[in-house]
């Protein structure tokens, strides 16, 4: 990688500097849109006390359900829980610290953390436990609970295609967190399904613009369903 050439050889590169104890934002929704090599890389260094911030924590075996197997996540932030029973069930233990967050508070944590806000007020959570402890102010005569940005040292995302200056666009619902998610990393790492050259994508379509990305990798993706539904012959 040299310069605005992003592009890095190997998953042990693209995720080179992860260390124990460090914040993890990754995108994806359940299954769809989730960096499934990037997660088995980290899986793979054993890398353990890693705070993660993702809408849910994948699947039992898959996703990031990979990292609760040795216990590599101490702390998630996410708005569910999912079908996923060793998540489910290292919460119940109190094995991992779970603070649920509503989808639109945590979508929007990820992106103030990108764009330098420190800190916002949202109306959701005021009156529940979600607002316990915060501070709370009045506006337009309705409380509002102050929530503070995401800031992690890694970000990992799955996008459709790149261009080695790191631009990336996604496809269609796969998209979901990754936009917002690669704003707020210190590291951003990209994987994707094809790198272009730059101009072959059209300025217009780009969802994140190079500046997030530091780096970006093509890999091979088995894009698993997380629950298949068909209907009877």
């Amino acid at each position: 990688m040299a310069g605005f050439d992003k592009r890095v050889n190997s998953y042990e590169e693209a995720m080179a500097g992860i260390e124990s104890g460090m914040t993890v934002a990754a995108g994806g929704f359940g299954l769809c849109g989730i960096p499934e090599n990037l997660i088995a890389e980290i899986k793979r260094l054993g890398v353990k006390d890693l705070t993660v911030i993702s809408n849910n924590c994948g699947v039992d075996g898959f996703g990031l359900g990979l990292l609760l197997e040795d216990k590599q996540i101490s702390r998630i932030y996410a708005s569910y829980v999912g079908e996923n029973a060793l998540f489910e069930q290292q919460m119940l233990n109190d094995e991992i610290e779970v603070i649920l967050t509503p989808q639109g508070t945590l979508a929007e944590k990820m992106r103030a953390g990108g764009a330098g806000i420190p800190a916002f007020y949202t109306a959701t959570g005021y009156g529940t436990p979600i607002g316990e402890g915060k501070e709370v102010r009045e506006f337009n005569g309705r409380p509002h609970i102050l929530e503070e940005a995401f800031h992690a040292d890694f970000a990992i995302i799955k996008g459709w295609k790149a261009d080695r200056y790191g631009n990336v666009v996604y496809r269609d619902t796969a998209q979901n967190f990754n936009p917002l998610a690669a704003t707020c990393g210190r590291i951003t790492v990209v994987e994707v399904e094809e790198i272009v050259e730059p101009g072959e994508l059209k300025p217009d379509q780009i969802h994140t613009p190079g500046i997030y990305v530091d780096r970006i990798i093509q890999g091979s993706f088995e894009k698993r369903i997380e629950k298949r539904t068909v209907r009877e012959a």
